[in-house]
């Protein structure tokens, strides 16, 4: 679970069990790792992968291809196409 968030402000991601804050857009085409969690404003869309510790938050767009793994923390504005490695 996202630990700042109420149970009822986040939800489990359908493709990998992942959490998603109720306000972030995660499509249903993402994987979302078990331990990884979506937050904020951020929108994961395409064919991406959010997996291992790895946090999206803030207003970051992940999308394409693009994994975000380990430990790796995308948030504010970015915008990954690929791969953000910690």
């Amino acid at each position: 679970m996202i630990t700042f968030l109420k149970p009822e402000e986040q939800h489990q991601h359908k493709s990998g069990g992942g959490w998603v804050a109720n306000t972030a857009k995660v499509e249903e085409t993402v994987y979302v790792g078990p331990n990884a969690q979506v937050f904020g404003n951020a929108w994961v869309f395409g064919n991406a992968r959010v997996y291992g510790n790895a946090r999206v938050s803030g207003d970051a767009l992940v999308y394409g291809n693009a994994q975000v793994c380990g430990n790796a923390w995308v948030s504010d504005n970015a915008l990954p196409q690929t791969c953000a490695l910690p």
